[in-house]
């Protein structure tokens, strides 16, 4: 077993590298070839004592809805506007039918609500008040409903840095 020892640990080290970079490289994919979906966000604030100032998102397309009567898992079907504000169509079992001008975005349901990607905002300590006026989360949405969320955006649809 002596002998194995070091080749299993040195297997897996450059499995979790692999693993890890895939990871990097499937974010940066969607960073960079995603669209650009905004999403109102209904009101939430809380504070962490532990990880400092951050937001709590609720977006207002995960409200009202039954988490009852929907999938675990599933795809929330939204229509962008001229703005590029997405507004909820459906939630479905498959990415597919998805009809020109839609877009999905994955989503799992608990007991009481819908998730459907960043649901927390983390800013540095003493920058509450410049996040106050955010009306609107921006995500980056790719072909396959994966997103990250880039960032607050204001009432202007301008991105609050």
């Amino acid at each position: 077993m002596k002998k194995y020892k070091w080749f299993i640990i040195v297997f897996n080290l450059i499995l979790v590298l692999v693993i890890f970079n895939k990871s990097i490289f499937e974010k940066e994919k969607i960073l960079s070839q995603g669209k650009l979906v905004l999403l109102k966000l209904a009101p939430v604030d809380p504070r962490s004592l532990m990880q400092g100032d951050y937001m709590q998102l609720n977006y207002d397309i995960s409200n009202n809805i039954s988490s009852d009567s929907i999938p675990k898992r599933g795809f929330c079907i939204v229509k962008l506007d001229k703005d590029g504000i997405g507004t909820r169509i459906r939630l479905q079992d498959d990415i597919t039918p998805i009809n020109e001008g839609e877009y999905a975005i994955v989503y799992t349901a608990s007991n009481w609500s819908i998730n459907i990607g960043a649901e927390s905002f983390f800013f540095e300590e003493g920058q509450a008040d410049k996040y106050e006026i955010a009306k609107y989360g921006g995500m980056k949405v790719d072909h396959n409903g994966h997103n990250i969320l880039i960032g607050l955006y204001d009432d202007n649809l301008k991105k609050i840095e």
